[in-house]
């Protein structure tokens, strides 16, 4: 490669799973998340005619089946799993990439693989606020259709003490350009950011910040401390107060009843949660409301998924 530069590993939301993972990236710009296992990291990113070259191998790989000795096995082995629909570009902050060059390789993916039906990345509110309308219509139509976006909490108090860069209006402000570009929007909430003295406060404003957005998907996590982080420190000398499971079940109910969407699929899938969730909002809310208040008035802890099976 023209500059050194080690390929992430995959870290993906769970709807990518079948996705060819393209890295322009590795690390995050936005390096500062206190909870984040990218905190500090630097931010690198790879050529152009890098990222070419490894769209071309994979063109030549799905049309003929020949793998090249100067490409990476990781390539073929994420080539050998991939449907042909999805790319997602990694690593953590793709979207930061400079718009002329994230344009001339989205161009050059659509060329060589023409029956590529959807392009997703990560995105901070930072990455789409830096973005004009129409650049984010360009990327649109270059097939760029869906933006992850880590919103994490809608409480200003604790988006400050995580580091996360950007208050609540920003976070409303950066949804909503991507909604009007017509991109889908997939937002992340974090439930126990604001550990247990701001747990209410937390889950409240979450449920206005996300009402305000109005996103397609929602994706709620559990917070889960990572040894080197200043967070974990902080939990470690006593000056952070994490939530019990059943108090993270609570906030996930608390955002699930003050939130009015128009149409939006909510989830706690994910490997972090205590509890799995999901449905349409607000046609299932009563449903999904139900599923948790059942297992909270239980107090059966054997309803939970246990620590060991709990990932990041």
């Amino acid at each position: 490669m023209s500059v050194q530069f080690n390929r992430p590993d995959i870290i993906r939301p769970p709807s990518e799973w079948k996705s060819y993972f393209l890295p322009l990236t590795s690390g995050c710009s936005n390096n500062t998340c206190t909870f984040c296992g990218y905190y500090g990291s630097k931010l690198n990113t790879i050529g152009v005619d890098d990222i070419k070259r490894e769209i071309d191998a994979v063109a030549l790989y799905r049309q003929s089946g020949i793998c090249l000795a100067a490409i990476s096995p990781v390539v073929y082995a994420v080539a050998h799993g991939w449907d042909g629909k999805r790319v997602f570009l990694q690593d953590g902050d793709a979207l930061v990439y400079p718009f002329a060059k994230l344009g001339e390789v989205l161009h050059y993916l659509n060329e060589k693989l023409p029956y590529v039906e959807r392009v997703g990345t990560y995105a901070t509110p930072q990455d789409i606020l830096r973005k004009s309308p129409n650049e984010l219509d360009e990327l649109r139509r270059l097939k760029l259709g869906i933006f992850y976006m880590g919103m994490e909490s809608g409480d200003d108090e604790v988006l400050q003490k995580v580091g996360k860069g950007v208050n609540r209006y920003q976070i409303v402000e950066a949804g909503g350009k991507a909604r009007e570009a017509g991109i889908t929007l997939s937002v992340t909430v974090i439930l126990g950011l604001g550990g247990v003295d701001g747990s209410e406060k937390h889950a409240l404003e979450t449920a206005t910040v996300l009402t305000a957005i109005d996103p397609d998907y929602v994706g709620a996590l559990t917070l889960t401390l990572i040894p080197g982080t200043p967070l974990y420190e902080q939990w470690k000398q006593g000056n952070f107060n994490p939530i019990s499971p059943f108090q993270s079940l609570e906030e996930l109910k608390k955002i699930i009843e003050n939130t009015s969407f128009s149409d939006c699929f909510f989830s706690s899938m994910h490997a972090s949660n205590y509890l799995s969730v999901r449905g349409k909002l607000p046609r299932d809310k009563e449903k999904m409301v139900g599923e948790l208040g059942h297992v909270m008035a239980s107090g059966d802890p054997s309803l939970l998924r246990p620590e060991f099976l709990r990932g990041l």
